[in-house]
């Protein structure tokens, strides 16, 4: 019953009952930021770490960057590849489209799995018409 009594009236949870005492924290710095509209803040990191020269604005979300600091160089950026490019590296236009007529052929047929009621389909469209 003692131990109940040291948690009534109090959230649990919301609160904790660990001090700071015999803690050591790591060094740290405070490094100052600006983004392109002008606005400023501070982030702290340990002296240990790496800065970063750009750091996401928390006002905006436009790139800032550190004070008292160059620009870095922008790396070159790859253009996205879509399926259609990576299709091509393997493929030319000519064996794309002889693929294109065989599978058309077997679909029209009815032999490929799954598409027996595709052919039955043309086949009662041709007999109506």
């Amino acid at each position: 019953m003692s131990e109940r009594s040291t948690l009534r009236g109090s959230r649990l949870g919301a609160r904790s009952y660990e001090d700071e005492r015999g803690v050591e924290f790591a060094e740290r710095q405070v490094i100052s930021y600006s983004c392109a509209l002008g606005h400023g803040f501070e982030v702290t990191f340990s002296t240990e770490a790496e800065v970063p020269a750009l750091w996401d604005c928390p006002k905006c979300g436009s790139e800032a960057l550190r004070q008292a600091s160059d620009r870095p160089d922008e790396k070159p950026v790859k253009p996205a590849r879509t399926h259609w490019d990576m299709l091509l590296e393997r493929r030319s236009i000519e064996e794309l489209e002889a693929l294109l007529d065989e599978r058309l052929e077997l679909l029209r047929a009815g032999l490929l799995p799954g598409t027996a009621h595709l052919a039955a389909n043309t086949r009662d469209r041709k007999r109506s018409a």
